[in-house]
């Protein structure tokens, strides 16, 4: 994939509490959880019938999601030693957050990436961590998540707005205009796949990437049976196109099964506390989230993961909850473990697919590791 130059992008950077920054910036899934959703919602969506040309944002209001109002650029620190901060990007307002610890001191730089249904927030037990230990952390809100903006993807071909090059490009923007020196970047899930194409995109930007859980990409059409393929791609297009998607949004939009669906995902059950399931469905109800949703779960095309990996021009760590239920420890090794650029795979006992918020007394350890290994 092709990262767009950085002459033709505009970046404002704004930081948080209305303290505006004077400086301008002249730059410009896995099966097993698709399989669950599914399960959750087939009984509610079963009464829609499918229609083309709705309205996404309408139908979602009638299907009972209640968009919570716009966040302003205000928004108020959230965590201790964490600034909330905003920027501009292709026209867009950008959210992330950032360690106050040693601001103004020289330090290595650490860009923290979510994945599918996450936000800057799921890494609120990293970002303070680390900063305390000597680095200067982000903690950014891709393109369509969190409380970044939202572009409808409907006034465009499917998976063009919301894709691993689009998100790629915001992160080496992201790390150029913002950061402003090379940076390690340590990403969950499929924010993995966005940090490879930073990687490989610019390497000069991009000093390691550190993997936790990275998404297998089970359904990816190479790696589906081509007798279901066209299956598949009628069920995902139904779900963008038809009322049916709003439904499904709808049904899993709801905090009961929010943490439901935690709870599946993580080894120590303990860890998804109300705190969590908030910081993951309240920017989840903001207008335009279900477009998003929806575009995203069609996502059939695009790179496959141990493609990315075999490409990076710099060092690989991968870790892996070997309680991941959504995606498979032993293929992830299997896949990835002796591509040349993997430096280690880490497996952590016990623990699920989001290692860093269940646990942070493992993960952050083993970032600044390696790190400080590939300064």
């Amino acid at each position: 994939t092709t990262v767009p130059s950085m002459n033709s992008l505009g970046m404002q950077r704004h930081v948080g509490l209305m303290r505006q920054d004077k400086r301008a910036f002249g730059c410009h899934q896995g099966r097993p959880y698709i399989s669950h959703v599914a399960a959750v919602v087939a009984g509610p969506v079963a009464r829609y019938i499918p229609a083309r040309n709705v309205n996404i944002q309408q139908t979602a209001a009638a299907a009972g999601v209640q968009p919570v109002p716009d966040v302003s650029i205000q928004q108020p620190e959230k965590w201790p030693g964490v600034e909330v901060c905003w920027c501009k990007w292709r026209g867009h307002n950008i959210r992330y957050e950032r360690s106050t610890a040693g601001r103004g001191e020289k330090r290595q730089a650490i860009v923290l990436v979510h994945g599918f249904g996450g936000n800057a927030d799921h890494w609120r037990k990293n970002t303070p961590v680390l900063g305390a230990a000597g680095y200067d952390v982000f903690a950014i809100d891709l393109l369509g998540y969190g409380y970044s903006d939202k572009p409808d993807p409907s006034k465009s071909l499917p998976n063009t707005v919301y894709n691993f090059g689009v998100w790629g490009a915001q992160l080496c923007d992201f790390i150029e205009e913002v950061v402003g020196q090379p940076s390690h970047l340590i990403c969950n899930s499929v924010g993995g796949l966005s940090g490879l194409e930073a990687a490989i995109a610019r390497p000069d930007l991009v000093k390691g990437v550190q993997l936790l859980d990275i998404s297998l990409r089970a359904l990816h059409m190479k790696r589906t049976n081509p007798l279901v393929l066209p299956l598949l791609n009628a069920f995902q297009r139904l779900l963008r196109e038809t009322p049916l998607g709003a439904a499904f949004f709808a049904s899993v939009a709801k905090a009961q099964t929010v943490k439901s669906i935690l709870q599946q995902a993580y080894g120590d059950k303990s860890a998804v506390t109300d705190e969590l399931v908030d910081c993951i469905l309240t920017p989840g109800l903001r207008p335009g989230a279900t477009a998003v949703f929806l575009d995203f779960i069609s996502y059939s095309s695009g790179p496959l993961p141990e493609d990315l990996i075999a490409a990076s021009p710099c060092p690989v760590s991968i870790i892996w909850g070997e309680s991941d239920p959504w995606e498979d420890v032993v293929l992830g090794r299997k896949l990835f473990a002796s591509l040349p650029p993997v430096c280690e795979f880490i497996t952590l006992p016990g623990v699920g697919h989001c290692p860093q918020d269940e646990a942070p007394n493992l993960v952050n350890p083993l970032i600044t590791a390696f790190v400080t290994k590939y300064p």
